[in-house]
Order: structure tokens, then sequence, then C-alpha cells
């Protein structure tokens, strides 16, 4: 079948067989089908969508269109996490040690930060010395040394997916949800893991705004998982506000190691909880979530979390002192204290302007070439439903300079609602998701 025949099949609403599925991402793969065909086909797959079946089946074809990690030498259980993309989300610094701890094992492939979303490995990168660059070997051998390793995605890993990628960005068809389900499932099923645990989020600085929309996203990769024999787990999460409450790279590793080391509670660490407790379940190391938590919290209270990241950072490099003196992570030109200025109550927050804002300072990327500085962002101590005074911090900025902060200063304050009247704070998570259906909070 050629693909003419593909794009008219599906402009006419009918379900693609797996042959032809295979067809066309192979093309893509190695460039023998062109890029206005495959932009047709998107789009047509945007406007009539596709089964789940048909979302499977185009999952595991951009998987297998490249290296596959094979994690089988790890004994054990290995559980994947993957975030959809937020503000101020540390999650994985912070779950990853604790599940280890655990023993299940993680050996987690992430990405980088683009727009307003920040990436695990640029937090990590401020690490001095640190790399996120290992070999297969490497990365196995690590995983049984310590339990725990979190790297690059290799350049290999769904290269029909990167083709498939880039052209949605330009035709308008990064909206479709079988798209974007099999976008993340390819690369998490390439990754090798056993099962896997998302962390869909909603709200102003999600992919998916309403709950409704991150219900279905999750939903759509949870059919995949159960259609290609992975257990998956999809727990929708708060975005509303930034998760936690420092917004940057070094800052952001700093706040994980506050957290491992049981000197700061709050959103970051409950989500941790959470989304590591699902692991730990899906992993066969606890009976049920209740448990899970319980081991979580042993692993936090001991230091076993903490001990287990100053291990991965040594082990892959990095100045492992960091853990017990943060003033060795990259310092800022200037530090900044910023004054509410009024009386009132915090009634919303837009999480994506508060994420541009740190791109802005320079803790982001606007272009995937862009260099990064590690030192930059800020520290957010208000949250949504807290009462406010006038002299009360509304951030800190850690800048480069004092006209990075000014611009920073009426980004944020722009991006946060102050009300007269009290609102309720917004919920941690929405909802658990999986084939079999549906339990909200």
């Amino acid at each position: 079948m050629s693909m003419l025949d593909i794009i008219t099949k599906k402009k006419l609403g009918q379900e693609l067989t797996k042959a032809e599925i295979i067809e066309f991402t192979r093309g893509a793969a190695d460039g023998s089908i062109p890029d206005y065909q495959l932009a047709a086909l998107l789009m047509a797959i945007r406007l009539n969508g596709m089964t789940a079946q048909e979302t499977t089946d185009l999952t595991l074809a951009m998987r297998d269109s490249g290296d596959v990690c094979d994690l089988s030498a790890i004994p054990g259980v290995k559980v994947d996490k993957h975030s959809t993309g937020g503000v101020g989300d540390t999650t994985t610094l912070v779950l990853a040690p604790l599940v280890a701890a655990c023993g299940v094992p993680v050996a987690k492939m992430s990405g980088r930060g683009l727009g307003h979303t920040g990436g695990t490995l640029d937090k990590m990168e401020s690490i001095e010395g640190l790399t996120v660059s290992l070999t297969e070997q490497q990365f196995v051998d690590q995983v049984n040394d310590i339990g725990l390793a979190v790297i690059g995605q290799t350049a290999s890993l769904a290269p029909a997916d990167k083709t498939l990628y880039a052209l949605r960005d330009v035709t308008a068809t990064v909206d479709s949800l079988p798209l974007i389900a099999s976008s993340i499932m390819s690369k998490k099923l390439a990754s090798g893991a056993d099962a896997i645990v998302l962390d869909v989020k909603t709200g102003s600085g999600a992919l998916m705004e309403t709950v409704d929309d991150a219900i279905g996203l999750a939903k759509a990769m949870a059919d995949i998982g159960k259609l290609s024999g992975k257990p998956v787990r999809a727990i929708v999460t708060g975005m509303g506000q930034p998760l936690g409450t420092h917004v940057g790279n070094a800052l952001e590793v700093k706040e994980a190691i506050e957290v491992l080391s049981g000197k700061v509670k709050g959103d970051l660490l409950e989500v941790a909880l959470l989304l590591g407790s699902h692991m730990l379940v899906l992993g066969k190391r606890a009976e049920n979530i209740e448990h899970a938590r319980e081991m979580l919290l042993s692993a936090l209270r001991t230091g076993s979390g903490l001990s287990r990241l100053k291990a991965m950072i040594a082990a892959q490099g990095g100045n492992a002192d960091c853990v017990s003196d943060v003033k060795l992570l990259p310092q800022p030109a200037l530090i900044k204290e910023v004054k509410v200025g009024r009386e009132g109550y915090i009634t919303a927050m837009d999480t994506e302007a508060l994420g541009y804002a740190a791109q802005a300072m320079g803790a982001g990327r606007v272009q995937k070439t862009d260099v990064i500085d590690y030192s930059v962002g800020y520290i957010l101590p208000v949250r949504i439903g807290d009462k406010v005074t006038p002299d009360a911090t509304l951030c800190t900025l850690y800048a480069r300079s004092e006209a990075d902060a000014i611009k920073a200063e009426a980004a944020i304050r722009a991006a946060i609602t102050i009300g007269d009247e009290p609102v309720e704070r917004p919920p941690l998570w929405y909802a658990v998701v999986t084939a079999d259906g549906v339990e909200r909070a």
C-alpha cells in the first residue's frame, strides 16, 4: 500500500492496519517518506483520531524504529516514572532515591527543559562534574551497584518519534491525543522498564489544562500499556501552581536535598510520596499504597533516600559534597527579596507564565541549542489559598543582573493573582487511572 493510500484511508476516518502503521513509521525514521506526506497524515490523524489498537501499534512501531534498552541484567521489577512536565517539578530527584532505597531498582532516562517546563537532566548537570551520558552497560552496572541511575535519552531512542514530533510542532497537530500518548509511551517502552508510573499534569502550567483532558491522556497511555503488556498507572496531579517552592536548576536540586534531608515538607514531598508509593506497588515491594507510603517515609526518616542521592551523584562523576553543603551548587550574581506589597489572599497563578519568567532569567531554553545558567531562578514561598500581608515575601530572585531581576519581578507579579476573598487550596491529585478504569480523588 502506498503512502497516498494510507493518507486517504485515514482521511476517510478508517482504521489503519499494523502493517500500514509500520510502513509510514519506518519511512519517518529513515527519511524515505517526504515531510509533506507525513504532515498530511498527521492532520488526518488529528481530525479523525485513532483507536486504542492503532495508537498502540503506532507506539510500538516508533519504539522499534530505534534502539530498545535491555535491562534484563538488572534483577527485580524495574519501574520508571514519567511526568508530562511542569514548573518546579523536582519529583524525580526526590522519589527516585527514596524508591531505590526501598528496594525497587530505578533505571531512568530523562529529558531536558524546553519552553516553560524544566528538565531533570539540566537540574542534575547543575551539580559540578556530574554527567548524564552513560553507555547502556554503565547504566546497567550503576543500577546493579547502587539501585539507581538517571541519564539522558540516547539519540537512537525512537527516531521515528523525533521526526513526527518536529512535524507536529509546525503543523498544528501537537494537541492530538493519540499522537501525544504514542510519543510519550514509545520513549518509555524503549527505555526498557518493566512497569511505568505516569504523572499527568493538569492546570495552568500543564499540557492538559482541564482535569477531563488529563484523564483522557492518562487513559490513552494506560490502554497502550495494557495492549503492549506493560503495567501502567497514571496519576493526574495539579499544576495550577509550581509544585515545589524553588524554580530554576540549582535551586531545584537544593530543594530536593532539603526535602530528602527532612528539613522541608509540602506539596513536592507529597506528590513524590504518592507517585513513589505506586512505584513500590508495581515493583512488588509493597502490598498496597498505605504500606508503600510507610516504607518511603521510613527511608526519608533514616536518611537512606538522601544517601542514595549522594551515591548517584558520586557514581555519575558529580561533587557529592553538595548534598551536605548546598552552597557548592552554582550561585547567582544577585539575590533580591520581593515583598507582596498588599494584603489579601493568593487566589490564582498562571503557572505557564511563571515558567517563562524563569526561562527569561536564563534558567530555560527558547531553542534546544540555548545555553542555560544553572544558578538563576526564584523561590516562591506563597501558595494558592495563602493569606498574605504587605511585608510578606512574594519571592526571592536569583538573577544575573539587576535588569534581569526587575523583568522577573514584573513577570512574577503579573502571573500571581491576589484577591480580597479567601479561596480553597487546590487538590494535589485528581485521579488514578489504569486500563481498568478511573479512580477519582
